[in-house]
């Protein structure tokens, strides 16, 4: 059994993004903890959670009620409910890593956190396996290494890509406004940046597959080394699936 670590904001993250892997890891035999800005419980981005003022084409963004229900399970495991801050994380006690993604404005706080960065930074230097999915690779774009570079250089990833996050952003703006952007700069943009090639960013096949319980394989993931990394909901299935498989092997 693993020790995994999930690495969470104090809101705004997805639901599916985090509910898949702990739901898929904890089927596999592994333990899995979880750690927020302040110790405090997180709570996801209600709108794609419950769907609320997602109408039309823009209900592809709210979670599957498959996975709905997984995060709300979730929200009754006891490590969910009682997380560590990521000041008091001793890296170095965990296995594997999950940093899930997110759109929401609550997302940057995680993102752009010292503590968070000092924690990839531990898992990078023992080669211990991590999982990204969407925005969550941006902790790793900006974390850096004792070379000064991001921890993502020499790696080929994938992240949330500029079709998917434009799609979602022009679909929304009418009426979330920028809720669904994060940041000006898109995540594929901000990753290729860091990278030891620009094309170390694999984008994906734009139709996508999504995975499901039935389907756990299904999807689109990049794995490099220690690093396994996805893009969106719909490929979080397979990236669960094969980081417990890399925690086995």
């Amino acid at each position: 059994m693993a020790k995994v670590l999930m690495l969470l904001p104090n809101e705004d993250f997805d639901p599916t993004e985090a509910g898949v892997p702990w739901h898929v890891l904890k089927a596999a035999g592994h333990a899995v903890f979880f750690a927020t800005g302040d110790g405090t419980q997180a709570k996801c981005d209600q709108i794609t959670l419950n769907g609320t003022g997602l109408a039309g084409m823009m209900k592809t963004l709210a979670a599957k009620p498959q996975n709905a229900d997984i995060y709300r399970r979730m929200e009754a495991d006891d490590n969910f409910q009682n997380p560590m801050a990521w000041a008091d994380v001793k890296a170095s006690e965990f296995d594997g890593l999950v940093l899930p993604g997110g759109h929401a404005p609550g997302m940057k706080p995680y993102l752009e956190s010292e503590d968070v960065f000092a924690i990839c930074r531990n898992f990078f230097e023992r080669a211990a396996p991590v999982a990204s999915v969407c925005h969550g690779v941006l902790a790793l774009a900006w974390a850096k290494g004792a070379d000064g570079r991001s921890l993502l250089y020499g790696y080929t990833v994938t992240g949330l890509n500029n079709f998917q996050e434009n799609i979602a952003y022009k679909m929304t703006k009418k009426t979330f406004g920028t809720h669904y952007q994060t940041y000006p700069t898109s995540v594929q943009d901000e990753v290729s940046a860091v990278l030891e090639n620009r094309g170390d960013f694999k984008p994906g096949p734009i139709l996508p597959a999504f995975g499901s319980t039935k389907h756990p394989r299904k999807g689109f993931t990049v794995k490099h080394k220690n690093l396994i990394s996805a893009r969106w909901p719909g490929d979080v299935y397979k990236l669960a699936t094969e980081f417990a498989d890399m925690l086995e092997g």
